[in-house]
């Protein structure tokens, strides 16, 4: 779903899946989500992510203080790491204009270039072609926000797969 514009109060509340890429959101954005990946190419409102258990976030914080309206309980607030992109996730993550996330294999700053890239494409965003135009100074005032306890899942599901490589 990639929407121009800002969203209202308690978007993507008990998002289990769905892709989506708004320019802003209002109060209660990710509540309760599940799965999927938000981006969110401007402001978001207060208590966003409460309840967040699955699924990730990106929040484009230019202010820095998104920090002070994110709700913290359930959630880590990380940075978004400078890193290279490869072939191999590319074909993952772009066919056709569809997205698909495979959590495990996407280097999040490719991922979420990605999803920016094809919000402009298919909607003529001027805020996501601004942040791509500046991607260099940009990508650092992304915030990804991960739900604790997915984090771990994660890790545990990477950590069996390598195993089942091994044997």
């Amino acid at each position: 779903m990639l929407f121009p514009g800002v969203a209202g109060e308690r978007f993507a509340v008990r998002n289990s899946g769905a892709v989506a890429v708004v320019e802003g959101v209002g109060d209660h954005g990710c509540e309760y989500m599940t799965g999927g990946t938000v981006v969110v190419l401007g402001e978001a409102g207060r208590n966003f992510a409460a309840g967040m258990s699955g699924g990730i976030a990106f929040v484009y914080d230019e202010a820095g203080d998104f920090d002070k309206r994110c709700n913290l309980s359930m959630v880590a607030l990380e940075a978004v790491p400078e890193e290279e992109q490869t072939t191999e996730v590319k074909g993952v993550l772009d066919t056709h204009g569809r997205v698909r996330v495979n959590h495990i294999e996407a280097r999040d700053e490719y991922l979420l270039r990605i999803l920016i890239e094809n919000h402009v494409r298919y909607t003529g965003s001027t805020r996501g072609q601004q942040i791509l135009d500046q991607w260099s100074s940009a990508r650092s005032k992304f915030v990804k926000v991960m739900p604790l306890e997915y984090r771990r899942a994660l890790a545990e599901m990477a950590a069996e797969q390598q195993l089942a490589q091994v044997a």
